[in-house]
């Protein structure tokens, strides 16, 4: 699992982890003879198969035409359609061998489509860890509002790493359970500056809930880059 810094309204911290809760679906499907169905990878076709390559090989465009008329090079019944696993994305230079060195470019286009200007692709580091802290604002918003004013599109789920931390969270999750609220949180110096997840990630604004029954406790950190916007009766917002 992953480390967050995180404080309480007492600007007291710790490191504790976190990780994505995945529910999965109550509906399965089933195949023909009643077994579940499996997702599986197909190899469709390899590099050397390619038009680049086999153009490269014949010559031109109408020399490779005729000769998948005449003996389908394109197609190796020994390759296609095997099942794969286990595979890893890779960058490829123009020779279709692997780099090893990539660097990232950031293009702007004009709406014509012609290029207006190209840079480094800055990437953002994470501000979750490290010096950076995740912090309260004070700022409480009830569920009831959150829910019909914010889109969240993603959520964690916070743990405690010890005894102490469990205490730590426990007494977070308690407060926000009783006031029926969600805590704005965030990173800065005022604590109101957007999440960064991961290096390069996308900026969220961040919500904490807390739940708790018994000595039990949920802390879910509620992540969300959409607003809903109401609109009036002449359809504006």
């Amino acid at each position: 699992m992953r480390g967050i810094n995180i404080s309480n309204d007492k600007k007291r911290d710790a490191e504790v982890a976190f990780e994505s809760i995945v529910q999965k679906s109550k509906v399965k499907y089933v195949v023909g003879n009643g077994d579940e169905k499996q997702n599986i990878k197909i190899l469709k076709s390899t590099i050397d198969l390619t038009e680049e390559v086999l153009v490269e090989k014949y010559g031109t465009l109408k020399a490779l035409g005729e000769a998948i008329i005449e003996s389908d090079p394109e197609l190796d019944i020994e390759v296609i359609g095997r099942k794969i696993s286990g595979t890893h994305k890779l960058y490829l230079n123009k020779d279709n061998k692997i780099a090893y060195r990539v660097n990232m470019l950031q293009i702007v286009r004009t709406p014509d489509g012609a290029e207006k200007e190209r840079k480094d692709l800055a990437k953002i580091l994470s501000n979750i860890t490290g010096d950076s802290l995740v912090q309260w604002s004070g700022r409480k918003v009830p569920k009831e509002v959150a829910i019909r004013k914010f889109v969240f599109v993603q959520k964690y789920q916070l743990k405690h790493v010890s005894g102490l931390t469990y205490d730590f969270l426990y007494s977070m999750a308690k407060e926000l359970h009783e006031s029926k609220s969600l805590m704005f949180v965030g990173t800065g110096k005022k604590g109101v500056e957007p999440l960064i997840i991961t290096t390069g990630g996308t900026p969220y604004r961040a919500f904490l809930e807390g739940r708790i029954d018994g000595d039990k406790y949920c802390l879910i950190l509620h992540l969300t880059n959409m607003e809903v916007k109401t609109l009036n009766n002449d359809g504006n917002i």
